[in-house]
């Protein structure tokens, strides 16, 4: 197993939930860790609440933007390293989120932040895991990557499958450059997104969701693997989601 002490590690979408959560555990096994994040409070409150805030820098970037995703690596490479692992894990949802009612800014956001803003993370790390011939990129997509459910709604559906293809597709051009990408695919999880929901689902039932730790176990533990080693792909649902 590797060791992921002094590794850097970025992740994007690492205000809270499961990027959050990934961040807390790689600077646990001594990461060096960027959290990026749209939100400079969200950062703020990571920074204050964190039990390994000391192996975490924080640094806000629109994942949306390239310029401020150029400016993000600069930010990591000068201050922590090159990057080793990318953690791409932004991505929103809306309330209205049924064609019936769908706005069509709203429809531009979903898709611009979950699907276009890992491409934009993805094309600013790439060339220097290739030109290292080492690097580890986290995709966290959602299990509506894999089938279409009426609950995510359009938007986030189809940028779930967007960001799916695109972390696959990197995949195929780059393991034989040293450079792995895995997509991960969580089911429901207890993730402030969950709020966004038309109706937003009470303590009982996000009780029994996939919490954003576990998530973040199945990330440490793709990361520790021998380089000769790969993870395309790994789904982690509650015991009432399963995938057939």
């Amino acid at each position: 197993m590797q060791s992921l002490e002094n590794k850097t590690v970025l992740v994007i979408g690492g205000g809270s939930g499961i990027g959050l959560a990934i961040g807390e555990a790689f600077a646990r096994e001594g990461s060096k860790v960027v959290l990026s994040s749209r939100s400079e409070t969200s950062l703020a409150t990571a920074r204050q609440t964190s039990e390994a805030s000391a192996n975490i820098l924080t640094c806000p970037a629109d994942a949306t933007n390239r310029e401020q995703i150029a400016a993000l690596l600069a930010y990591t490479e000068e201050n922590v390293g090159p990057v080793d692992i990318l953690v791409y894990s932004a991505g929103v949802n809306v309330p209205k989120r049924f064609l019936e009612d769908h706005d069509d800014d709203a429809f531009d956001d979903v898709m611009n932040i979950n699907a276009t803003g890992f491409y934009n993370s993805l094309k600013a790390v790439l060339p220097g895991m290739r030109s290292r011939q080492s690097g580890l990129v986290l995709n966290v997509i959602s299990v509506a990557g894999l089938r279409n459910m009426k609950l995510a709604g359009a938007s986030y559906c189809a940028s779930k499958f967007a960001q799916s293809s695109l972390g696959r597709y990197a995949n195929l051009e780059t393991l034989e450059e040293g450079v792995s990408i895995t997509n991960i695919y969580p089911g429901e999880t207890n993730t402030p997104l969950v709020d966004k929901r038309p109706t937003p689902p009470p303590p009982e039932q996000r009780a029994k969701m996939i919490q954003p730790e576990d998530v973040a176990a199945m990330a440490i533990a793709i990361a520790k693997l021998p380089s000769r080693a790969t993870v395309p792909e790994v789904v982690i649902t509650p015991r009432h989601m399963p995938i057939n």
